[in-house]
This record gives structure tokens, sequence and C-alpha cells, in this order.
């Protein structure tokens, strides 16, 4: 037993250690907290960067983003802000990607007081300007990404006093970069390069050759040209993945290249390499897994030593100039891993016998001059991707190409096909391409599908209501050029939509209203039918909508509501000409259009991934406009830039709204068939990359305005039948013209036309004010669309001063 002196010395030992472990907690839980605690300094520039930018809609990749920088608050700690990560109270990380910012990184940005930042990503902002020099004061920074950031401007040297950087991603931007800048050559620890679609030009970095620590580069889709450096390649020990792909190098393949152990992933697709191909002395187990060294200049027979590239997965081999036939795919035996192979462009004669070592998940043999279908094919249970488009194959598909029980993506197209489509009800296929065929009969009942093409055939009757489950799937649905007849059901609408493309059928009824579910929609095509509605003023919620095409229906009444105020801050292409629309469009119609407004990107990405490791464009868009008085299809990358309005043929009346200035990226502008009246705006001057304007058959007058010859790239125009007067302006761009675009306008008078103008008489006093109040309104529209905000400060502040003033004055009488 313990003493009573004994106890009270073991309870005070006990609380003395429960207080000691207390106060321990506390400390710890203290420290914990406050390393939590962002310094103020660090939040005062994090939170006078946001005010830097302003948050749209829209991020510039066109995808409604988080938009993190609205959830920040200030006075609270910046390290719990969204995309703000910290290390003892510093901010080490931010990560703004897909956040909505708009506005100009400036040189002196708060930005870059943030000293202490390991990690910056700026990706797939609107963040516009010159990346500034200041970039290079971010000393720690490990990684750095500002892709799809829409910079200009060349590199800055500055980049290379980023000596802890690991990870640089600037791809997707606009730069007119010229060379990468030497100081690049500093950066020993970078292992991720990634500077693809930036139109950087001159040959070959060698300043790369120097970063043994590099692990991926991507130089795809630049301006690039010259050999590789023969000896080099192989100093970059590390390498595992070389992207250089849509570029001009030429020469041949240094064998260097292939001697690099660690290399998995090579790309050399799309230049002008040519043979012969040597890839030297490896290993029987190399570590190469994708090469793709198709759409070159390579001719002769495929060497056989790619067979020692064992490791081989993917290989693209397409438009190789073999000079014949190929019928020996021995060399393709030895390559047990194989799963993807690309041989298109290249003629084959294929036999039914044929065979390859390993399952095969996806066959690209587009033109290879296929005569029938490949009737191995019934023995690939792993094939999930083919495309045999571009052949000469006749008849009906193969029942059993149906029952291939991973088959997901089929493309057809360009083929002589002919008699009824018989896709099978139960087929796993959910994509399918069967253009330019001779399909005829009704289209097909079909589960599951996520992109049905079937234009240019011969199908008639309606388009299927009982296409299952496209409600909930269908992404891509094009039927264009056929001959179906029906109202567009509204079953086959889905939410999911990207892509409607019914144009020149013999479709009727209306618009179905089921589109107003389909945000995603950017492509929508009703041309050439018997479609009878008024304007769908509803298709403006639909925020990623780049092309609206409603010509020649029976589309009617105004395109202009008192009620409903008409945006669209993403279209490129507005086509509703040839239909019955009439009214007055008002002045301020065309402000908020965004994408024609400014040369902000907004084209889309429209491929998926089919499988892992297999991706694919979906379909090739593609849309008819009427450029300089012809009709031309526009694709490729012309299509991805278009900006082209025409309302022409319909009976607008009033005069040219004053917001079409305000459209400076225009390509195209059709008015014409119509009964506008008033003068032409000489704002019209400022579209500078206007290249087709029609403006005849309407009532318009007064002279055709001399800043119309400061447009340089305005290559047509048509005044005819108008109701025009006095001398044509005395400009190249203008007197360069047939003498049928001004025809129609008996008052107009000189060169081209054979009337010659007398003496110029001096302009009246009501033209010119007729003329100043033009620019006026001019000005008052490009104000609205610019500086609302800061012009309504401006006038509540000069209006608080005078009514101060007022009131000071009557103060100082009543004293008096």
């Amino acid at each position: 037993m313990h003493s009573c002196s004994e106890r009270r010395m073991i309870t005070i030992i006990w609380s003395l250690c429960l207080v000691f472990c207390l106060s321990q907690s506390i400390l710890v839980f203290g420290s914990s907290h406050a390393k939590h605690l962002c310094l103020p300094d660090h939040r005062d520039a994090l939170w006078e960067f946001k005010n830097e930018f302003n948050v749209q809609e829209f991020n510039s990749n066109g995808i409604v983003g988080d938009k993190k920088t609205e959830k920040w608050r200030n006075n609270t700690d910046c390290c719990s802000w969204d995309g703000v990560s910290c290390e003892t109270g510093k901010v080490v990380g931010l990560d703004l990607g897909f956040s909505n910012l708009n506005g100009l990184l400036r040189f002196n940005s708060s930005l870059f007081r943030l000293q202490h930042l390991q990690s910056l990503d700026l990706r797939f902002n609107y963040i516009s300007g010159i990346l500034p020099y200041s970039i290079g004061n971010l000393k720690y920074l490990r990684v750095l990404s500002l892709r799809g950031c829409n910079l200009f401007g060349k590199f800055p040297s500055s980049l290379g006093n980023l000596s802890h950087l690991t990870n640089l991603d600037l791809s997707d931007n606009d730069f007119t970069a010229g060379e990468l800048p030497d100081s690049i050559g500093h950066l020993n620890k970078l292992t991720e390069l990634d500077v693809r679609s930036t139109k950087l030009s001159g040959n070959f970095p060698r300043v790369l050759l120097n970063l043994s620590s590099l692990i991926s580069i991507d130089l795809s889709s630049n301006q690039l040209k010259g050999m590789l450096p023969s000896n080099n390649m192989s100093s970059l020990s590390k390498l595992k993945s070389f992207m250089i792909s849509e570029n001009s190098f030429y020469g041949t393949i240094p064998s260097s290249l292939f001697m690099i152990p660690s290399l998995t992933r090579l790309d050399l697709s799309r230049n002008d390499f040519t043979g012969p191909l040597e890839i030297g002395n490896i290993s029987l187990q190399p570590n190469l897994r994708y090469l793709y060294i198709g759409e070159n200049n390579f001719n002769g027979p495929i060497p056989r030593s790619i067979s020692k590239l064992v490791g081989l997965s993917e290989l693209s081999l397409s438009f190789w100039n073999t000079g014949r036939s190929i019928n020996d795919f021995n060399i393709f035996l030895h390559l047990k891993s194989l799963t993807s192979l690309d041989l298109s462009g290249i003629n084959l004669n294929i036999t039914s016998t044929l065979h390859f070592p390993s399952p095969i998940a996806e066959l690209i043999i587009s033109s290879c001059n296929i005569s029938e279908f490949p009737k191995f094919l019934q023995n690939q249970t792993s094939l999930q991707v083919l495309d045999i488009s571009a052949n000469q194959i006749e008849g009906q598909i193969p029942e059993w190409l149906w029952s291939l029980p991973a088959l997901m993506y089929v493309n057809i197209a360009q083929n002589s096909f002919s008699g009824e489509l018989n896709i099978l009800p139960n087929s796993t296929t959910g994509y399918f391409i069967g253009s330019d065929n001779q399909f005829s009969g009704e289209i097909p009942r079909a589960n599951n599908l996520q992109l049905l093409v079937l234009s240019n055939n011969n199908f008639s009757g309606s388009i299927p209501r009982c296409l299952d489950n496209l409600n909930t799937s269908l992404v891509i649905l094009h039927l264009r050029n056929n001959s179906l007849s029906c109202v567009i059901p509204e079953e086959i609408i889905s939410d999911r939509l990207r892509s409607l493309d019914v144009g020149d059928n013999q479709l009727s009824g209306q618009l179905p209203k089921s589109l107003i579910n389909s945000t995603r929609l950017e492509f929508l095509n009703m041309e050439n039918n018997r479609i009878k509605d008024k304007f769908p003023f509803w298709l403006s919620s639909l925020p990623d909508l780049q092309i609206l095409v409603l010509r020649s229906n029976k589309f009617y009444g105004p395109i202009a509501s008192p009620r409903d105020s008409l945006s669209f801050p993403n279209l490129r292409i507005f086509d509703i000409s040839e239909n019955l629309f009439t009214g007055v469009l008002p002045s301020d119609y065309f402000v908020g259009w965004s994408a024609m407004s400014s040369a902000v990107g907004v084209v889309y990405n429209m491929q998926m991934i089919l499988a892992p490791g297999i991706t694919q464009e979906l379909y090739h868009k593609s849309v008819f406009v009427t450029n300089k008085g012809s009709n031309m299809e526009l694709v490729g990358s012309v299509f991805k830039i278009y900006k082209t309005i025409d309302v022409s043929g319909n009976k607008f009346q009033g005069g040219i709204p004053e917001s079409i200035c305000l459209l400076e990226e225009l390509i195209v502008l059709n008015m014409s068939n119509n009964a506008f009246t008033g003068r032409i705006p000489s704002s019209l001057s400022n579209l500078t990359n206007l290249q087709s304007l029609d403006l005849s058959q309407n009532s318009l007058f007064g002279s055709i305005p001399l800043e119309l010859g400061k447009l340089t790239f305005l290559g047509w125009m048509n005044f005819s039948y108008n109701r025009l007067e006095g001398p044509i302006p005395q400009a190249t761009q203008i007197q360069s013209q047939n003498s049928s675009s001004f025809t129609g306008n008996p008052g107009l008078c000189g060169v081209p036309l054979q009337e010659t103008c007398g003496q110029e008489e001096e302009t009246t006093k009501q033209e010119q004010d007729e003329e100043k109040e033009e620019e006026d309104q001019v000005f008052s529209w490009i104000a609205a669309a610019i500086g609302y905000i800061p012009g309504l400060f401006c006038g509540l502040t000069i209006g608080h001063i005078l009514i101060t003033s007022h009131r000071r004055d009557l103060f100082m009488r009543t004293i008096h």
C-alpha cells in the first residue's frame, strides 16, 4: 500500500504528464494549422492575379470550365482555394487549367511575385498576348503548362532561366515562334517537352541533343524542315517518345534513332522522308512498341528489317509507294505483339488464307485497290476497328461482319456497295460510316449507335423512329444527299448530339424542338429540304453551336425579336439564304457574335477513344457555302477557319446593321437579293479579313464608300442592281472587278464601267451630315460592345460631380 504522500506524488506526476501531453498536442495542432495558412503577400498576389482576368462562359477550347477563381474569397486562407497548393504557407502550385480566364498576361502580373511556385498550369484559358519575359523569374518552377492559351509572339529566351524545369508544355498556341531559343539548352533537368502546333520553324532544334534527361519530345504539326541529325540522336539515351509528325523534314531517317534502347514511341508520319529505311543492328527484344512512318515519300519494297521490331504493337506504313501490289505478308509474321496495322494507300492483294500471328484489333486498309471484301476478317474475333474505305468493293456487306464480337467501328465509305444495308440490330458496332456508296431502300434499324454517316447514297422513305437507344447515345448523324421524305422524328435527337446533317433530302415539317436539349451541338445543316418553320431563336441557347445552315427551305418570318436578344458566341458559319425571312435587322443585331469578331479558335476535336490506344477521328465535317458568286465545299483546315454570313435570297428590309462592323474575322458576307435600303456603311472597312462581298439586288443608294478600297483581301465584290450613284472609287481592289459587279446602277460611273464621270461636285452638307451621323452610330456600337461598364461609371461620376457642384452653389446663395 502506498502512503498518502506517495499517492499524492504519483497524482502530481500523472497530472504534469497529462498537462505536458495536452500542451504538446496543442503545439502540434497549432503548428500544423499554421503551416496551412498562406502568407499574406502570397494571398494578395493571388487575389490581384484573379482580378487581372475576366471569367467568361467558355474557355479557349469552347468548353464550359470549372471557373475556379470565382470560388475564391478574399481575406480567407488562400491555401484552401481551388487550384492552389501550399507548403509552409507559401504558394507552390497553381492549377487553373480550364478555368475560363480571359485577359492579357502582363509582364508585371502579380503572378510573378509568387517566387516559390513549383507548378503552374494555365492550359486552355484565353490568356492572350505575348508570353512575358518575366516568366523566367519563377526560378523554382518544375512544371509549366500553357497549352491552348492563344499566346503569340516568340518563345522568350528567359525560359532558359527555369533550371529546375522538368515538364514544359506550350503546345496549341499561335506563336510566331521561329526557332526554339538556344537558352532551352540550359534546362538540364527537362524530361518532357511539348511544343506541337506552335508554328515552330527552322531546322531540327539541335539544342535538344544536349538535354540527356529528355524522356518525351513532341514537335508535331509545325513548320520544321531539313534533315534530322544523322549521328547524334543516340545522345538522347533516355528518350521514350519522339513525335515530329506533320512537318517538312526530309532525307533519310537516321538509324541512330532505332538504337535508343529506351524508345517506345516513334512518330515520323506526314513528312517528306525518303528511303532507304535503315533500322540497323538492334537486339531481338527492342522496346519500340509504336512506329508511325506513314505518309512520307518512301519508295520500293517495305524493308524486311521491320520484322526485327518484334515488340511492335502499332505500325503505320500508309502510302508507301511500293511500286507493285503486296502479295507477301511474311514480314509481319514475326510481329507477334502487333494489334494495329495501317497499310492505307498501298496496293494489296489479299487472299482468303491471309492470317496474322497475333489478334488484330485495328486494321486500316483504305485506298488499297481492293475489289473484294476481305474474307480472312471472318476469323478476326478481336477486331475492333475496320477501315476499308475508298476501295472498289461491290455487292453487299457479308452478314458475318456483324457477328464479330468485338467490332466497334466500321468505315466502308467510298466503295460501290449496293442494295439494302443489312446492319444487324444486335450488332456491337457503335460507329458506322457507309457514305458515298449505292445503297438503296430504307435506313435499317440498329442498336446503340453513336455515329451513323450514310450521306450520298440512294436511301428513301423515312428516318426510322425506332433506332434503339438513339435518344441517349447518338453523337453524329449524317444522312445528307439521299431521297428521304419525312418529318424529322423528335425521338432521334440525343442530348449528346454534336453534329446533325440531313441536307439535300426532301424532309418536311418543322425543325425538331428537341434540339434545344442538345447542348453539345456544334454542327447543324438542314439545307435544301422542304422544312417550313419560323426562325429557331431557341438555338442561341446552344453554347457550342458553330455551324448553322438552313438555306433553301421554307423558313419564314423575322429573325430578330424585341423580346429575344440573339447571341451566337461560337457561331462561325451562318447561312439562312434562299428562304422567306422578312423584317428589319436591328443595328445591334451582331453584337455578341464573338467568334466572328475575334481570332479565338473554337474548333473542336471530333475524336473519340474507341479502345485503349485506339483513337479515331469520327467524321470529316464539310459544308457548302457561296463564295465569290459560286458554290464551294469547305473541307479540312479551310473548313476549320472559315467564317461567313449569308442571308441572301430573302425579303429583308431596312438598313444594313451597323454592328456588322464588329465582325472583323468575317471572310464572306452575302446580303444579296433582298430589299435592304440606305447607304453602304463605310464601317465595312473594319472587316479586314473580308474576301467576298455581295450586296447586289437590293435598294441601296448613295455612293460606294472609298474606305472599301483599304480591304486588301477583298478579291470579289458585287454591287449590281441597286440605286448607287457617283464615281466608282479609284482603288485597285474595286476597279479590278468585272463591270458586271456594278451594272444596274444608272447613277454609277467610272472604271470599270464605260460611263465616264463629269467634274465631281462637292458633297452636299446633307450628305456630310448623314456620313457624320453614320460614323457616330458606328462608334456608338463599338463603344457599346467594349465599353458599356466604363462608360456607365464615367457617366455616373460626372453626374455626381455636377450635382455636388449645383448643391454647393445653392448652399452658397443661401448663406449670402
